[in-house]
């Protein structure tokens, strides 16, 4: 290695150079046309990795307690991820006017099944909200289709009325969004799921931005949610209880913030690089559903600080390269359907995190990619293969992907379906 290759033997005006360099270098990765297509790739496999892997240590201890065997948990999420990955992959094959053609079936099937499960017999209820659909062999949770068919459905709507020349007018920008988004929020509501309810306000949000609704809109639909969560309050008085009970979960630590206490308690102990791999002590039994909406706590003790820290940056990247795809396409559609998909999981994943940690009420809604779930593993897969057929339709994607040979990482994707076209 030469002296000038070494920063630290340089003076100050070389080093700055050197560092300029490196941060030149860093740009112009960024600005490669295939950029967003690996970063999708690369944060969406190291999630549902790391979520495989700390499903396994997260239920293993109530897995053998009810079935004796500590991998059955384990087991059924890796099938949903088997099932979900050649999904991933189909979806990232199809061009963006199939994507069209699903939006209504799809929003027929969302609706369908989130009204039959307030149907007696066929709804599940667990801990006061019904939000599954038992259908016999499995059971299913049709609220995560709806925020799929919601960010399809707006997008396409908003695109057909932005090529006529409608949205210059607020009733057209609302018209029929608005109602068709108050109609998936009451029948979620109507199952207590008050998270859900927050994600699909958030994609109607983000695709009103995205289309440059005005600000005051924007101010009005914030008072309307205002109004809406104060008459849930008042219809059903637990829910004051839950969104105050994170202030302060060690006034009543074994009763309303006994989850909320036990989650803090398993991120504290974890300190800078966690107790080890399996050796939670939170989840011997101690906090509840560890590996559902509280697994990111037994991440934070078992890998620590860094291990949180790392999960964090795979979704702060998993989100930049979902709306550098929003800015570089051309197409209006794929445009609305992108911001809408990465506000869905960046904001599902921030609540889910804050609520462990204590920032937010706790909503019970999983950690995209990484918590226990098929149900909710299946659509997010879908929809970050969506993401990637976008991506290919990158200005220079195309000739980037068909330039480049297949290396040993090219082949291993290939093999998993992602051609190159």
């Amino acid at each position: 290695m030469t002296v000038a290759s070494t920063p630290h033997r340089l003076g100050v005006s070389a080093r700055l150079a050197w560092l300029r360099g490196r941060a030149a270098a860093v740009l112009s990765l960024l600005r490669r046309p295939l950029t967003s297509y690996y970063l999708l790739i690369g944060c969406s496999m190291l999630l549902l990795a790391l979520g495989l892997l700390m499903v396994l240590s997260a239920s293993s201890v109530e897995s053998f307690e009810a079935t004796g065997s500590s991998f059955t948990l384990f087991q059924k999420q890796a099938i949903w991820a088997a099932v979900g990955l050649p999904a991933m992959a189909i979806a990232a094959q199809l061009p963006p006017r199939t994507y069209r053609l699903c939006v209504y079936p799809l929003a027929v099937v969302a609706v369908t099944g989130l009204a039959l499960t307030l149907v007696p017999g066929m709804g599940v209820t667990v801990n006061g909200a019904t939000r599954w659909l038992d259908l016999g062999f499995v059971q299913v949770q049709p609220s995560e289709v709806a925020k799929l068919a919601l960010a399809l459905w707006g997008a396409d709507l908003l695109t057909r009325k932005q090529k006529a020349g409608m949205l210059t007018e607020w009733r057209h920008l609302l018209m029929p969004l608005l109602p068709g988004v108050g109609i998936l929020v009451l029948l979620v509501m109507l199952g207590s799921d008050l998270g859900t309810a927050m994600v699909l306000f958030t994609i109607f949000l983000a695709l009103l931005w995205v289309v440059g609704a005005p600000g005051r809109l924007f101010t009005g639909m914030v008072g309307l949610i205002g109004v809406l969560v104060s008459i849930l309050i008042v219809v059903e008085p637990y829910r004051l209880k839950r969104l105050t009970t994170f202030l302060d979960p060690f006034a009543d630590p074994l009763q309303s913030g006994y989850q909320g206490v036990q989650g803090i308690y398993a991120v504290a102990t974890g300190g800078l690089f966690g107790v080890g791999l399996g050796a939670s002590r939170e989840k011997w039994s101690y906090l509840p559903h560890a590996e559902t909406d509280f697994i990111f706590a037994i991440i934070g003790e078992e890998l620590g600080l860094v291990g949180t820290l790392v999960v964090l940056a795979l979704f702060g990247l998993l989100g930049y390269a979902g709306i550098r795809v929003a800015m570089r396409v051309k197409d209006p559609f794929m445009r609305l359907a992108a911001v809408g998909v990465t506000a869905w999981l960046v904001v599902q994943a921030l609540v889910n995190i804050g609520a462990v940690i204590g920032l937010v009420p706790i909503t019970g809604i999983p950690l995209p990619l990484v918590s226990y779930g098929g149900s909710a593993l299946l659509p997010t897969l879908v929809a970050l293969g969506m993401l990637l057929s976008f991506a290919k339709r990158e200005p220079g994607a195309r000739r980037a992907l068909s330039a480049r040979g297949p290396g040993p990482v090219g082949r291993a994707l290939g093999w998993l379906g992602f051609r190159r076209r």
